[in-house]
């Protein structure tokens, strides 16, 4: 007799209920359905606050949680407004809808390091519309005037008097009272939540098991399937048999679907052993033959050429004619996976009259379409339910994980979860696109670069997504930070168009993250050609730039910049602005003998505008950081006949705990509306890093990731 199927939370409940009385393997806790109790009367001003008479305060949150902290940041808004405790507040994931687009985007979607800049005046006047609600009730209640009441945790009292109501006595009465369309907000000056240091709200329920992220999603009645999808990129099924995965226990159907073959059981592992045990033939397409050799060779020969003008300013070509010298390098960076820890996943039932997904997406808006299309169901038919994500890093913007769950339940008639193993999951991404890039100054008697150059060959992001959006024959993300802020007076950044057929999407920063690279190792180039310290050149050239030189010197400063180091270590900066918001880094690095760098400590300063929370300010720089090394030291997806090399964390491997530096968060100080802070700090990162190897070894990296081989000796 088996033992009955114990998920990995069950069992550590179990673990630890019988810690005292020995470890029961095998025991199921059983979990009866408890009825959902009615919903009393709420006051509901707006659609992200709600009061019930009890005076429990809820915030629904339209975007997504996927560790950036905005179930903390969105409430502290609207607390600091509404005048209750943030810690005191119920936060609720919003349904798909358009009460809850991202105003920056015109959809339900998580993005762009947009949340805090979308909600910052969005979410204060919804909590401020609430309290001047109750505040006239009850003014109204009380008969005095509006003035002479004081509001302070959730309670409203008539000063002169004493008496008091608490916002749950208010409700009803509040409810009834004229929505204002632009309650006054409080002053910076008076803010007692916003810019304090405050825990994360949605901690205590990851740390306890109670968080649902996608993979975590139960439904009564529901199968497990894994697909099998064509190694090789735009590869289909030409044939297959399942007799074996039919006879594999728990399998229950087999179902071919556009993206590969289907094994749909009881549960994950009866699934997977079924796909694997599938026989398939598989045509491979125009790509089987398809190498990063070959893509790079093609690409340095389209480099040759001129390519479409992203950014044209002054005279280049005269400029470089009339230079003193003129210096050239050609840097590479590869196809980066996103690796999230949650692989992708999704569960899906369609029924006849309507349609429930489950995901961990950053899409919303999409997820809905793509359902809708698929069932054929109008969208108000169809419900998203956006559980925590495991990490996001752009790839859940994607929609194909969310188009098989609802493929599939339409096929069998009940709900269904698709999950990817790790394997498919590095294996069938939406890659970060390989670059390769040709740039080069010109520079004046006394060395200062009077001419810049950058011409970039890749694929397009926007492409399968947006392809409204490139406009001119420009994917803006295949340019954007190329070349900002510094006072170089002939600027020319091209763009060569190629696709390969691997295919790409968003990625922790886009196009900033191999920007910055080439832009920063190379600004070090121009430093070492004209002999000037690599930070006095920048803070010449960003003079007119003050934010930009706010956060440059303050890295500097906070880093000890021209100070003595231990023997064998060197520093290198880089300073980039993304999302608006600019941040400079300072990397401190040793090479061993025989060429591993060690990062031994990491300097950031971030001008993000008004800060929320600082303590998501700090972790959110500090993740971008361990993001950004990972790629530069170890990152890198390569082709081979059509089909991925790396499949999972011992190919493609993350910063490990023994490699990760120190970090230091410097934020300045800004009466700027917040900017983005998910993403930003992820570009300084590899050439301040690699900026600091030539440093200490006098040896350039201009390709991605580090090899320790030309470091050597």
């Amino acid at each position: 007799m088996s033992a009955p199927a114990m998920d990995r939370r069950e069992f550590l409940s179990v673990g630890a209920a019988a810690a005292g009385a020995g470890l029961s393997i095998g025991v199921r806790v059983s979990r009866p359905p408890v009825p959902p109790s009615p919903r009393p009367p709420e006051f509901m001003p707006n659609a992200f606050v709600r009061i019930g008479v009890d005076g429990t305060v809820s915030v629904v949150v339209g975007f997504a949680e996927m560790g950036q902290g905005i179930l903390t940041a969105i409430p502290m808004m609207v607390a600091e407004e509404l005048e209750v405790d943030p810690a005191t507040i119920k936060v609720e994931q919003a349904p798909a809808s358009a009460d809850f687009n991202n105003t920056l985007f015109g959809m339900q979607a998580t993005g762009g390091s947009t949340t805090v800049a979308a909600t910052f005046d969005q979410m204060r006047k919804a909590g401020a519309a609430a309290r001047e609600m109750l505040a006239a009730a009850a003014a109204a209640q009380l008969g005095v005037p509006r003035e002479s009441l004081t509001i302070a945790n959730g309670v409203i009292t008539h000063t002169p008097s004493g008496r008091h109501s608490g916002y749950g006595e208010l409700a009803d009465a509040a409810a009834r009272q004229s929505v204002p369309a632009n309650p006054a907000l409080k002053p910076a000056s008076a803010w007692k939540v916003l810019g304090r240091r405050t825990k994360r709200l949605d901690a205590p329920n990851k740390v306890a098991g109670k968080a649902t992220f996608g993979i975590d999603v139960k439904v009564p009645g529901m199968l497990t399937a894994v697909v099998a999808r064509c190694p090789v990129f735009g590869g289909s099924v030409a044939s297959f048999t399942a007799t074996r995965a039919r006879a594999v226990p728990g399998v229950r159907h087999v179902i071919q679907i556009p993206s590969g073959v289907a094994v749909i059981a009881d549960g994950y592992w009866a699934a997977k052993q079924g796909r694997d045990a599938l026989n398939i033939r598989w045509n491979e397409g125009p790509n089987a033959s398809l190498s990063s050799a070959a893509i790079r060779t093609k690409w340095a020969d389209l480099a040759t050429r001129p390519g479409t003008e992203a950014k044209k300013q002054g005279d280049p070509a005269a400029a470089m004619g009339r230079a003193a010298r003129r210096i050239e390098a050609v840097y590479e960076v590869p196809y980066l996976a996103h690796a999230t820890m949650e692989p992708m996943n999704c569960t899906a039932h369609v029924r006849r009259d309507g349609c429930d997904v489950w995901a961990p997406t950053q899409f919303q808006t999409m997820a809905k379409g793509a359902a809708a299309q698929i069932t054929g169901l109008p969208e108000a038919a169809i419900q998203v339910h956006t559980t925590m994500l495991g990490g996001g890093f752009g790839r859940r913007a994607e929609q194909d994980f969310v188009v098989e769950a609802v493929t599939l339940s339409k096929e069998t008639s009940v709900p269904v979860k698709v999950i990817y193993t790790r394997e498919d999951d590095m294996q069938h991404d939406f890659y970060r696109p390989a670059t390769y890039n040709v740039v080069a100054a010109g520079l004046d008697a006394s060395g200062a670069p009077i001419a810049w150059t950058h011409r970039t060959v890749s694929p397009s992001v926007m492409q399968h997504m947006f392809p409204q959006f490139i406009q001119h024959g420009i994917d803006d993300t295949a340019v954007e930070g190329a070349f900002d802020h510094y006072a170089v007076p002939d600027v020319l950044v091209e763009w060569i168009r190629d696709d390969p057929g691997v295919p790409v999407g968003f990625w922790r920063s886009v196009g900033n993250s191999h920007s910055a690279f080439v832009k920063e190792s190379f600004m070090d180039e121009v430093a070492a050609a004209s002999h000037t310290d690599p930070l006095e050149l920048r803070r010449r050239l960003l003079a007119g730039s003050p934010r930009m030189l706010g956060v440059l010197n303050l890295a500097a400063e906070r880093a000890g910049w021209g100070t003595p180091l231990p023997a064998g270590r060197a520093r290198g900066i880089a300073v980039h602005n993304s999302f608006n918001s600019f941040v400079a880094e300072v990397a401190e690095v040793s090479v061993a003998p025989d060429g591993t760098p060690k990062v031994h400590r990491m300097v950031c300063a971030v001008d993000c505008g008004r800060v929320v929370n600082p303590l998501t300010v700090e972790a959110q720089v500090q993740g971008s950081i361990v993001y950004g090394l990972s790629a530069a030291m170890h990152g890198a997806i390569t082709i081979e006949h059509g089909r991925v090399v790396q499949g999972n964390f011992d190919s493609y491997a993350p910063l490990r705990m023994n490699e990760m530096p120190r970090v230091e968060v410097y934020i300045v100080p800004s009466e700027a509306n917040p900017t983005g802070i998910g993403e930003p700090a992820l570009p300084p990162a590899a050439p301040a890093v690699t900026n600091a190897i030539f440093a200490a070894t006098g040896k350039r990296i201009r390709k991605l990731p580090i090899d320790p081989a030309e470091l050597r000796g």
